[in-house]
């Protein structure tokens, strides 16, 4: 019995993972990641590494981050507590959707996830105080891989639900998008 819904967004490769919760009178069990009914969206690596980000405050902008190929990675994330808005930007070179992004909605109460392949960026905004994520990763952190692009920057017109604050002195710091930058080569 398949326990994680895969639903095509308007990103090439980009799903929202809906979980099917089993709920009783003593709580809940949940699904949080199965190799084989993820594959059918690309994921095709055993799990390199887990992470776990807890934000304090609501209107906290973090990302937008990404790895460079040959280390480029696929992420799965979920909200535990709180809510955020999750955005995922596609670099991909020669993509027809390439520079566009998508948000969603991802809580603590929803049971929603995002799944992000190879070659995009990614970012959140909380929209809670307290709110904790957990990514699955297809490849560990390679530190000479990092990347990242500023969230703020007007090129990318990521439309954030809130005013943008607490940005991290290595996110503010982040270049904007030069015009020469032909996206990321998988």
């Amino acid at each position: 019995m398949s326990r994680l819904a895969l639903a095509p967004l308007p990103l090439a490769g980009l799903f929202r993972v809906q979980r099917q919760s089993l709920v009783d009178e003593r709580g809940f069990f949940t699904r949080m990641f199965c190799a084989d009914e993820l594959a059918g969206a690309g994921w095709a690596s055993p799990i390199a590494q887990i992470n776990q980000s807890y934000t304090a405050l609501k209107g906290t902008v973090r990302g937008m981050h990404y790895q460079q190929p040959p280390h480029a990675e696929m992420k799965l994330v979920s909200c535990l507590r709180g809510e955020v808005w999750d955005v995922a930007l596609d670099l991909r070179q020669g993509s027809p959707t390439f520079l566009h992004w998508h948000a969603e909605h991802l809580s603590a109460d929803n049971g929603s996830a995002l799944l992000i392949p190879p070659g995009f960026a990614h970012g959140f905004q909380a929209l809670t105080d307290h709110a904790e994520l957990l990514y699955c990763h297809s490849a560990a952190y390679a530190p000479a891989a990092e990347a990242g692009l500023n969230p703020l920057d007007p090129r990318l017109a990521i439309a954030w639900p809130l005013p943008a604050s607490q940005l991290s002195p290595r996110d503010a710091a982040q270049p904007w998008m030069a015009e020469e930058f032909e996206g990321v080569r998988l």
